[in-house]
């Protein structure tokens, strides 16, 4: 999945006010984590994760996982948070952060 860059921009408008859903703390990647993640990303397209990791290569290690694992996109990293998304084959007006903006 590839993003254009006016596409990120958008997203990123759209993403700057979304509290972060899901927190990945010092466990890493668990299977609760990841279910969360998966259910987040169904519901509402695009979200906000909160990182409490060490270190930069940590938080890159991470970051990279949760997409290679969802099949989402990297859309931003600022500091602890990333922004992801992934299209759902069925958008829920009521919930996705797309379509309610």
């Amino acid at each position: 999945m590839t993003t254009s860059a006016t596409d990120k921009k958008h997203l990123r408008r759209l993403g700057h006010n979304l509290k972060p859903v899901v927190t990945i703390a010092t466990k890493g990647l668990t299977d609760t984590v990841n279910a969360e993640i998966d259910r987040a990303l169904n519901d509402h397209e695009l979200i906000k994760v909160k990182l409490a990791v060490g270190d930069r290569a940590a938080k890159k290690s991470v970051s990279e996982g949760v997409c290679a694992t969802h099949g989402a996109e990297l859309i931003q990293s600022i500091g602890h948070m990333l922004l992801i998304f992934r299209a759902a084959k069925k958008p829920n007006p009521k919930l996705s952060n797309l379509l309610r903006q």
